[in-house]
């Protein structure tokens, strides 16, 4: 098994509900010398692909719809000749960015992307959106959790498409259920560990969001 991971950190804008506000998102490399997967190419395509160099990328993995992880995947994509994956209950998110294009393949719970000897697969979790999906690593115990899961507690729902409640049932039954040591890889900020949250649940539960 030769599968490394890299985190690009991006900067750019999220944009909802009539607001914006300036944001850092993580991007994911995880692959060998010769190809990888991207996950998120949020913002600053160049900037990813100086990281990427020479190497194929075989796809792009959108974790949710939200225009601060998608704003520059459609150029992103066209640069290195790959196919734009996304879950299709996002799919007025994406067209709100991209009104007169589709992403090319449809994410499903469960699907499984390999690279490098390892295996992605891939986990519906709705909450922070109906169609948001982390991708779990079970050879590497990893998991790429988009903005489900984060350092201290579950995405934000306090916007459109959202729902705190969902969020909640996600991370209880798709990602608690992993095991303590899976490293959680976020969409911002730092990363955690399953055991690391797992105690909190219920105190996220109170605070109510």
């Amino acid at each position: 098994m030769s599968a490394q991971i890299e985190n690009i950190v991006t900067s750019g804008t999220f944009s909802l509900d009539g607001g914006t506000w300036d944001v850092e998102n993580n991007v994911w490399l995880i692959g060998d010398d010769q190809e990888v997967l991207v996950i998120d190419p949020a913002h600053e395509p160049d900037k990813v692909l100086a990281a990427i160099g020479e190497r194929t990328v075989k796809a792009v993995l959108l974790t949710h719809g939200h225009d601060d992880h998608i704003r520059a995947a459609g150029e992103f994509a066209d640069e290195v000749d790959a196919p734009l994956y996304l879950n299709p209950a996002d799919s007025m998110l994406w067209e709100a960015v991209y009104p007169d294009r589709k992403p090319d393949v449809e994410i499903k719970d469960g699907d499984e992307y390999a690279i490098a000897g390892i295996t992605l697969k891939a986990l519906h979790t709705p909450g922070h959106s109906p169609g948001s999906t982390c991708f779990h690593v079970a050879e590497l115990d990893v998991l790429f959790s988009g903005d489900t899961l984060f350092n201290g507690g579950p995405g934000a729902t306090g916007r459109s498409y959202s729902s705190f409640e969902t969020i909640i049932e996600s991370i209880r039954e798709r990602l608690l259920t992993l095991p303590e040591k899976t490293i959680v890889y976020t969409g911002h900020g730092p990363s955690t560990s399953i055991g690391a949250e797992a105690p909190n649940l219920d105190e996220w539960i109170a605070r109510g969001h």
